[in-house]
């Protein structure tokens, strides 16, 4: 039997209800749309596996390719060692298992979410767009809690044993998207944004879960902290340290204890794990900052594969920042050292850009102070972001305008030497940008880690 609810309560069918639509390994999904063939094989869709390339990173795999430990930003070297690449001309005589590799196409993928974007707001008359692959949906208005007639029971994923109207109308989103645009999704139904968040990767692939109201608590609390949105690997392990393994420990915890831990997040978190939510959905707002890590799976000192990896961090962060047409003043990196010391260096730009090498560059300068260390995580950030379509996009344009900005610094007409952000030590080498210090970016990092924006990754960030 369902839960009756709490006299005094508001009835179930004045509820909010919310849809998560997830793309299930959405570029990967795209190419199978072009290559039907690839269907139930392992595909890694990225960049830098050709032949004679060396750098890259993967974008997406697919769950046939994470069978064989292929991640979503992981070096591209490291990938072909889990998963070698299938060669066509030998297909037959290759008797272990092996990836399909695709590069990115982004133009494909865009077309693609166009068409899911089509059915979205066709279905709903407010879509919050989170990402390429990823978006809020409120239906309170197209359908409800009510069950369907007759008591059907439930096939859905999740705490819900009778069939709700909502139930069938998030099939109906389901189908549409899987009709119209050819590619599969995964959704998650409740009374909020962040309950239906977590719903929706409860079940993938093309997986529905629902969470009728008054179900909420219930379907939350057996789950792992680190599903609560906004609890990464660090605040997962404080949790820990303090017997909170669960949704439903944080939910019987001490608030004051929990925000004298972490802050106002504290509480946001406890609220969270109540299942206690009452944003609205509302239009796409834009990032404040895009950024993607790594771990290793045990702590390393070696310089080359930390070089690989912030090489494949960089090239992802700067691929996702022109994907949105952002452009970006302040670059850094994080180094997280054995067990979980967080470390964060960043330098700013006197204007904004789009430059994937510039990129590259800054970040492998930033980690040379960390050469000589071990580190567990690496990550890749951009923040100080710009959406202006008319703003300047590379290095080069900025050269004459910044020299008449700052003026010569050594007396013989060059701009002065470049500083780094956190220890405000410079090199001798000249630069065209003056790069200064920037402690509130590297706050921010370290302040949101966990939660960088009211919602998470972006296009491909879990790859769902």
């Amino acid at each position: 039997m369902e839960a009756a609810r709490l006299p005094g309560t508001p009835d179930e069918v004045d509820e909010r209800i919310v849809l998560h639509v997830d793309m299930d390994c959405f570029y990967a999904s795209c190419e199978r749309l072009r290559e039907p063939e690839l269907e139930g094989e392992p595909v890694v869709v990225g960049m830098g596996y050709e032949p004679g390339e060396t750098n890259g990173a993967v974008a997406t795999a697919s769950y046939e390719a994470r069978e064989h430990g292929v991640e979503s930003a992981q070096p591209i070297s490291q990938a072909l060692e889990q998963l070698p690449r299938m060669e066509a001309d030998v297909k037959d005589e290759q008797s272990d298992p092996r990836g399909y590799y695709r590069s990115v196409d982004l133009e494909f993928y865009r077309s693609v979410a166009a068409d899911v974007k089509a059915v979205l707001h066709d279905c709903a008359d407010v879509v919050r767009e989170v990402s390429i692959d990823e978006a809020y949906l409120d239906v309170t208005d197209r359908t409800g809690w009510d069950p369907v007639p007759g008591g059907d029971p439930s096939r859905s994923a999740g705490p819900a044993e009778t069939r709700r109207l909502a139930e069938g109308y998030a099939r109906h989103v389901i189908e549409r998207i899987q009709r119209e645009a050819g590619v599969p999704a995964s959704v998650g139904v409740a009374p909020n944004m962040s309950t239906a968040k977590i719903a929706s990767d409860f079940d993938k692939p093309n997986g529905l879960t629902v969470v009728p109201p008054g179900h909420v608590r219930s379907f939350l609390s057996p789950l792992s902290t680190a599903e609560i949105h906004g609890v990464g690997p660090v605040t997962a392990r404080e949790l820990s340290e303090l017997g909170i393994e669960t949704a439903g420990d944080l939910a019987a915890a001490d608030p004051t204890e929990l925000e004298a831990r972490f802050g106002q997040r504290g509480r946001e978190l406890y609220a969270r794990a109540r299942g206690d939510d009452d944003r609205e959905v509302t239009p796409t707002g834009r990032p404040k900052s895009l950024s993607r890590e790594s771990a290793f799976a045990e702590p390393v000192r070696e310089v080359a594969p930390k070089r690989e990896t912030v090489r494949a961090l960089a090239a992802d962060v700067a691929d996702r920042a022109r994907s949105r047409e952002a452009l970006y003043r302040t670059i850094g990196i994080k180094a997280v050292e054995p067990p979980f010391e967080v470390n964060t260096r960043a330098e700013s730009l006197s204007g904004p850009v789009d430059d994937p090498e510039l990129l590259e560059e800054i970040a492998l300068e930033l980690l040379e102070e960390f050469h000589e260390t071990r580190v567990r995580k690496l990550g890749v950030r951009v923040s100080n972001l710009s959406f202006e379509a008319g703003d300047q996009a590379t290095l080069g344009g900025f050269e004459d305008a910044e020299i008449e900005a700052t003026g010569p610094a050594d007396g013989n007409g060059s701009v002065g030497p470049r500083e780094r952000s956190t220890d405000e030590r410079s090199s001798s080498r000249p630069s065209r940008f003056r790069r200064g210090v920037d402690q509130s970016a590297l706050d921010e990092w370290t302040r949101d880690e966990e939660a960088r924006n009211e919602e998470p990754r972006d296009e491909e960030a879990r790859n769902g």
